[in-house]
């Protein structure tokens, strides 16, 4: 071991010195993302908390005809503004957001709501518009109450009991806890620090096998008398090395960043004390061989540094594929699927930020196939080295 030890030294510090690969793989991959990432959940808080406390303006049209429900809209601080749209008008102001929608109440509202029978009424909105979706929803609920009151009073007015309408009530029962539903929120925490450890070791990976052979500086180390298995593994061992740094800071990073998010003001709660943060670092590390393999194994197929960057740029894609398919398909895990690597992570971040333990069993079964996945990988790096072909 003490010619791998030699060239995990040699590497280790060689970029160390080198700004980019330290800033790539130390301060931007594990920093950055955690706080856009934190950024982005405060923001989302702030004008959540801000939509649902602030009033809500509803253009109307022809106000005169229904002053009961416009009074009742008043109650729930909605800020009615009276207008003088036709349907085209109207129209042209949503679809232009000059309003985010408009209540137009036809001739006939009044003597249909007079004579019980349906009222009709017109709202116009922009289902593009994505920020004025919840305030859209919100009126339209007020809208229904209101028509749901009346209705009541009409069968009471007639001797009969509103119950009688009521033939089942759902009661929903809420059994998840601010820990499991910080996970709405959360979701993508896996994929950027699986993402953020793999960029940790990149550049790296690049510059230990396509950046010696254009230096030249492979030629030469290839030719020690040291088997090149030896040199092989020691760089691949460094770049695991540089990963599991960015891995240890990402995890730090996020744990910081979740504490200032503000997701406890909608409900939500995210636990990430140094014993939880361990844990979701124990359960990444097993990527480090695989990722380390990989990257190795595109660096000494590719003839530039160049070419290296653009497959490498794909390639990183293919250990977060499976994190999208869970999403859209709405995976739960099973033993079949944490022998996939990459996935099962995934499954044991969402374990801990939901503050659920999954089966001894799955935690063996997801290290297990992963660091096989990388012995695997650096075996076809190791077969690449053997070659004449990785001097170029």
């Amino acid at each position: 071991m003490r010619a791998v030890l030699a060239v995990f030294a040699k590497e280790f510090v060689e970029n160390l010195r080198e700004r980019r690969t330290v800033i790539s793989a130390l301060v931007l991959g594990p920093l950055m993302g955690p706080l856009v990432f934190g950024a982005v959940m405060s923001s989302s808080t702030r004008v959540g908390m801000r939509e649902s406390e602030q009033p809500v303006r509803l253009a109307v049209a022809h106000a005169g005809r229904a002053p009961n429900l416009l009074g009742f809209l008043k109650q729930y601080r909605v800020q009615v503004a009276e207008v003088s749209y036709d349907e085209a008008a109207a129209r042209a102001a949503v679809r232009s957001r000059a309003e985010v929608m408009v209540l137009d109440i036809p001739a006939e509202f009044g003597t249909q709501l007079a004579a019980a029978t349906p009222a009709p009424l017109i709202l116009y909105s922009d289902a593009s518009n994505g920020s004025a979706t919840s305030q859209v929803e919100r009126v339209r609920g007020l809208i229904n109450g209101y028509g749901q009151d009346v209705a009541r009073l009409r069968l009471l007015t007639r001797g009969i009991d509103p119950l009688v309408l009521s033939a089942l009530v759902v009661q929903d029962v809420d059994v998840s806890t601010p820990q499991t539903r910080s996970v709405l929120a959360l979701g993508m925490l896996s994929y950027l620090v699986l993402l953020a450890m793999l960029m940790g070791g990149m550049y790296l990976a690049i510059d230990a096998t396509a950046g010696e052979r254009e230096r030249g500086s492979l030629e030469p180390l290839l030719t020690v008398p040291v088997p090149r298995w030896q040199l092989l593994l020691g760089k691949i061992l460094t770049t695991c090395a540089y990963m599991s740094l960015s891995l240890i800071i990402t995890a730090a990073a996020f744990a910081v960043v979740v504490h200032f998010s503000g997701l406890e003001r909608m409900g939500m709660s995210v636990n990430m004390p140094p014993a939880v943060v361990l844990r979701l670092i124990l359960y990444c590390l097993p990527m480090a061989p695989l990722g380390a393999g990989l990257m190795t194994i595109v660096s000494a197929a590719t003839r530039t540094v160049r070419e290296a960057q653009t497959w490498l740029g794909v390639m990183l894609m293919v250990p977060t594929l499976p994190l999208v398919f869970a999403g859209i398909m709405g995976l739960q895990p099973t033993a079949a699927l944490m022998l996939v690597p990459s996935l099962s992570q995934h499954f044991l971040i969402m374990s801990i930020l939901r503050d659920q333990s999954l089966p001894g069993l799955y935690v063996l079964l997801s290290a297990a196939s992963t660091l096989a996945v990388g012995v695997v990988l650096c075996g076809i790096a190791g077969r690449l080295y053997y070659r004449e072909r990785i001097l170029g």
